[in-house]
């Protein structure tokens, strides 16, 4: 597992973002970081890449399973 506190890890957040109501994201040793980014120090969920991916398509409308 990684060290969360490592300062190679880079979060990357939105420039959209400005409502403080955000989450922040990180790619580490193959697996996705999420966390809320008005609480860095808080709970930090780990996906796969392939289910993060598959997120991502879900929310922009590209995902072609049915619900």
């Amino acid at each position: 597992m990684a060290n969360l506190e490592e300062p190679g890890i880079a979060w990357r957040k939105s420039t959209a973002s400005n409502t403080g109501g955000c989450v922040e994201v990180a790619v580490v040793g193959g697996s996705v970081l999420i966390r809320d980014s008005g609480n860095p120090d808080g709970v930090v969920l780990r996906l796969p890449c392939a289910s993060w991916s598959a997120f991502l398509a879900w929310i922009c409308g590209e995902d072609s399973r049915q619900d």
